[in-house]
């Protein structure tokens, strides 16, 4: 288990793992599952090998966020219905790797992965949804975390 820091410098090809191992399934986790995880899943599933399972959730119950709906249409990106679902209502508990936008929900992931195999990696990201201003500024906040994002995971599984 990986505390995450700089493992992903040391990602290569994409669905690599920091040693080298391949990554078959990916969760991103955060606080709601309504901002920064689903924006996650959604640009993973169009960068990352449609051979590698992609999930996000939450670790508590949030509401979908219309702003993350409204960046994610800039980029010809949608949640289609999806709604935000709690890490502990997942179907699937096993991943290969889970990356964590949130101190809480890192916190929760290390204490779920125990002594498992899996790698957990924490990714800090700003919560857009605090910046108050003209719906731009805030449109604003949260391209610049979609695009933070983005960066994360092309530096970690490369493009």
């Amino acid at each position: 288990m990986s505390g995450g820091q700089g493992s992903e410098a040391a990602a290569g090809a994409a669905g690599q793992g920091a040693a080298g191992d391949k990554i078959s399934s990916v969760l991103f986790l955060c606080g709601m599952n309504a901002i920064r995880s689903p924006m996650a899943e959604a640009l993973a599933r169009t960068m990352l090998p449609a051979t590698v399972y992609i999930a996000s959730a939450g670790v508590r119950q949030g509401r979908r966020d219309p702003f993350v709906d409204a960046v994610l249409a800039e980029r010809g990106l949608t949640l289609g219905e999806r709604q935000p679902q709690r890490y502990e209502d997942l179907e699937d508990g096993y991943f290969d790797l889970i990356v964590t936008m949130a101190p809480e929900a890192h916190h929760v992931a290390l204490d779920a992965a125990g002594t498992s195999s899996v790698e957990v990696e924490f990714w800090p990201m700003p919560d857009p949804s605090v910046v108050t201003g003209s719906r731009e500024q805030i449109l604003d906040a949260y391209r610049d975390v979609l695009k933070r994002i983005e960066t994360r995971i092309s530096g970690r599984f490369g493009r």
